[in-house]
């Protein structure tokens, strides 16, 4: 065999060996329980540090200890009396927040003179922090719970009106044009149009709205309250009871994750026939 033959079987030597499988593009499978995978690994530094004595447990109790305390808790009924009434004012400025905030954006998202009224004052609120509001909310509306549910609904209403505004803003002409040849009056247009479009902003906004909830509601219940989650970990730390502080912040970051898990939940619900990387 000469020399000269050899690059040619070589090279169909390589043609006939089989194409190694290409790496698949994307995020890859789901990983089973992932979404705990931060926390167990959290949960473990933590444990670790508060044994080998890392942590000064004066600056942060130990996980068995707060487990105990909120057994404690738990026992004597000071830990149901609280959440139940920090669950409360969420719930109540949350659900009057989402109410405002897809109201204002059908009114903005479906009119120009309603844009041109209510898109500037929003965006300016957009600009100034609900908690920096305090003190004028607090003139106004005193320390009681009125106070207290305004400032969670000013924390709401704002990535609700966002997004879903945004989703109206970004329906496909086609459908509008669509729903003009085959003569919708303006409710259908809405109800079959406007809503099913501004869903997906809607559901992206609600998640920020929830996480807002609990983040005003941290701040307003240390604010001369008498009772709650945020009143329960101040009473703490007027006697440097760390473990009682943890405790508080465990149940808000539980109620967060569980309140997002939920909209997560009905967002995949809702929004199953798209198509996305995630799905």
């Amino acid at each position: 065999m000469s020399a000269t033959t050899l690059p040619g079987l070589r090279s169909r030597e390589a043609a006939a060996r089989p194409v190694g499988r290409r790496r698949r593009l994307g995020l890859g499978k789901p990983i089973r329980f992932g979404s705990a995978i931060g926390p167990v690994l959290l949960l473990a530094i933590w444990s670790i540090g508060s044994a080998t004595g890392w942590i000064d447990q004066r600056v942060l109790s130990a996980p068995w200890t707060v487990v105990t305390t909120a057994g404690e808790l738990i026992a004597d009924g000071r830990l149901q009396s609280n959440l139940w009434t920090s669950a409360q004012r969420a719930l109540i400025g949350l659900a009057l927040g989402i109410v405002l905030g897809v109201v204002l954006a059908l009114i903005s998202g479906l009119s120009r003179l309603g844009e041109a009224v209510l898109d500037g004052p929003i965006q300016i609120k957009r600009a100034i922090p609900s908690l920096a509001l305090l003190p004028l909310l607090i003139l106004w509306l005193g320390i009681g719970e009125s106070m207290k549910i305004v400032t969670i609904l000013l924390g709401v209403f704002i990535p609700i009106y966002i997004h879903t505004h945004n989703g109206l803003r970004t329906i496909d002409s086609r459908y509008v044009e669509l729903a003009q040849t085959v003569g919708l009056s303006q409710w259908e247009f809405i109800r079959r149009v406007v809503l099913p479009g501004a869903l997906p902003g809607f559901l992206l906004g609600l998640r920020f709205a929830v996480t807002g909830a609990w983040l005003s509601l941290v701040v307003v219940e240390q604010i001369n309250s008498t009772s709650g989650i945020g009143y329960m970990m101040e009473l703490a730390r007027t006697y440097g009871q760390t473990d009682i502080i943890i405790v508080g912040l465990v149940v808000y970051g539980a109620l967060g994750l569980i309140s997002d898990a939920v909209v997560r939940l009905i967002q995949r619900r809702a929004l199953s026939w798209r198509r996305t990387l995630a799905s």
